[in-house]
């Protein structure tokens, strides 16, 4: 491709809205222009760039023995009202009515007409295992689109569905996936974590996410650098304290505490390491009649180490907990008689208590006395107030804790999630049916897998991992292209013209997938333009250099550039791309 067959239109400042340094690279290098919120047009060195990672999604994929379709976009409201979908997925799931306002959405996903599929054309046990795939464009109307083709409304994601005739087949068919997509994320050539990830209401233990390490990722990754353990947050066990809890030292007291509402002001106020305070989040469930109507409210309390987080994925798989919010000002105020800021467990009326296991194992800890400006210190379990009626994990793990699997500490990076691996088991089997004959001739529901990759997202997350101060730096595995070639002053100088086209047809002629910036623009002006799109390899062709037989040679993360001579430029490069 030459550049000015092509289009190259780069920007020397990112709009004000672009937030992520994604956006602003993208939006800069234009390989995407804002259509509306969260709507992007790919252009044509951001399609380059999403159509080689469809690439190696699709030959992966296909060595898997998973099988491509193309579902549509636009599905019957009717498929999503079988699963209860249609009402439950919320104002994300966009709604349509055709001209005889029949009802229809526009996909976020495809697990329904997957399923409508199966149960059509899988009729026996012997036509399983199989796993269909598409690379499609998704719908999702998120609320606040944002960070460019990171948080987009309009998206392409590869998703697939596996279909089974046991859990046992099933399982094998998620660990041949999983495999794959640590087959798929090592050829981008990206620094990524496969983590151990919360399976949410559909229960089990099978659920992946392959996340992207990039400093600026909304995910935190816990993982423990002497073992293989990884796990997102929502699912990254915290253990029990070894030992066990030391002895009181210290009476109960009432503590002024004036305008000190919170754990960290509490324990400067009173001149203490923070770890000695215990926390208190109040929640509620409500009891709802036959018409939506609140007809109980029950009041829960969470006592949590003063430096710890709540960790409301955890906290949502207790009994009775699934559909927790935290409690109203007012109803605080009811049941403790004070203010947030004051809570504590020392209670006249009895409520739902509930302690995380950290908790269990202080002594003389301080805590809200219930009276605004008062706590309580030198507080002891036994001898100043019973034990919780029950002891949880309820907190995010922080960096030191002890790995879940014994082999260390927990460390904890920031990760982009690109790719998720689930074992869905007969959710959508049962919900519509979706059966086969097994080999005694009765019907059974298939057991379903799926997975999924952000297409359109990945580049951006390739971008937050690899970029330095002058623009994007892709690895050959994705970058639009890989090779350019800046010739300096070619309309003035006919060596120069005459090499940089001979060079462009011999890389042409060995497949290498190059660019020759035929523009006559000035050097900085090329230079600049190749750095910021991300360009890996470079080779610049003078008039001086050519005459002493040499081009110049620079990787986009060199310093300064190496001389190579140019009878050899071709074995040279093809050596960097490894396609010797």
């Amino acid at each position: 491709m030459k550049a000015s067959q092509f289009l190259i239109s780069t920007l020397k400042e990112a709009p004000a809205d672009a937030e992520v340094v994604s956006h602003q690279l993208m939006l800069r290098a234009g390989m995407i222009k804002k259509l509306g919120a969260g709507i992007y047009t790919l252009m044509p060195l951001g399609l380059r760039v999403v159509q080689k990672v469809m690439v190696i999604v699709r030959e992966e994929m296909n060595r898997a023995g998973a099988v491509e379709l193309c579902m549509p976009v636009i599905q019957p409201a009717e498929l999503w009202q079988q699963t209860g979908r249609f009402d439950k997925m919320g104002a994300e799931l966009l709604r349509i009515k055709d001209r005889h306002a029949h009802d229809f959405v526009v996909q976020p996903t495809s697990e329904e007409v997957i399923t409508d599929i199966a149960r059509q054309e899988i009729r026996s046990y012997k036509q399983l295992p199989k796993n269909f795939y598409q690379i499609q464009t998704k719908f999702r109307d998120e609320r606040r689109p944002r960070f460019g083709l990171m948080r987009a409304r309009e998206f392409i994601m590869k998703d697939a569905y596996s279909f089974d005739r046991d859990a046992a087949t099933a399982k094998a068919s998620y660990q041949l996936m999983s495999k794959t997509y640590r087959q798929i994320f090592d050829r981008f050539g990206l620094t990524y974590r496969a983590v151990e990830a919360d399976s949410g209401a559909i229960g089990g233990d099978l659920s992946e996410e392959f996340q992207v390490v990039a400093a600026t990722g909304e995910d935190a990754i816990v993982y423990c650098p002497g073992s293989t353990y990884a796990a997102n947050m929502e699912k990254a066990e915290a253990l029990a304290p070894a030992g066990s809890r030391p002895p009181a030292t210290q009476e109960m007291v009432k503590t002024a505490t004036p305008d000190q509402s919170t754990c960290a002001d509490v324990a400067e106020f009173l001149g203490v390491s923070v770890q000695r305070t215990v926390k208190s989040l109040v929640l509620a469930t409500d009891t709802l009649n036959e018409h939506g109507a609140v007809t109980h409210t029950k009041i829960w309390l969470l006592l949590l180490r003063g430096d710890h987080e709540m960790n409301e994925v955890k906290v949502r798989k207790l009994p009775g907990l699934s559909a927790f919010r935290f409690a109203s000002t007012a109803e605080i105020s009811e049941t403790f008689g004070s203010p947030p800021g004051y809570l504590g467990p020392l209670l006249e009326r009895r409520v739902h208590t509930l302690a995380d296991r950290e908790v269990m194992v202080m002594s003389d800890w301080i805590c809200g006395a219930n009276e605004e400006g008062y706590h309580l210190t030198g507080v002891n379990w036994h001898r100043d107030l019973q034990e919780p009626e029950q002891v949880a994990d309820l907190r995010n793990v922080v960096a030191g804790d002890a790995s879940p699997d014994g082999k260390g500490v927990l460390a904890i990076e920031r990760g982009i999630e690109v790719g998720h691996v689930f074992y869905l088991g007969t959710k959508y089997s049962q919900a519509m049916n979706a059966t086969f004959l097994d080999q005694n001739g009765k019907p059974q529901w298939m057991e379903m897998g799926c997975y999924g990759i952000g297409i359109t997202r990945l580049p951006a997350a390739a971008i937050e991992q690899n970029h330095d101060d002058r623009g994007i730096i892709w690895p050959d595995s994705l970058a639009p292209f890989t090779v350019v070639l800046c010739p300096i002053n070619a309309d003035r100088s006919p060596a120069v013209k005459e090499s940089s086209g001979q060079l462009y047809a011999q890389l042409m002629f060995a497949h290498v997938n190059v660019i020759l910036d035929d523009r006559c623009e000035r050097p900085g002006v090329m230079f600049a333009d190749w750095e910021l799109i991300g360009i890996p390899h470079r080779i610049t062709l003078g008039e001086r250099t050519l005459k002493a037989g040499e081009v110049e040679y620079q990787h986009r993360r060199d310093t300064a550039p190496s001389l190579v001579s140019f009878c050899n430029v071709v074995p040279f490069l093809l050596s960097k791309l490894k396609c010797l």
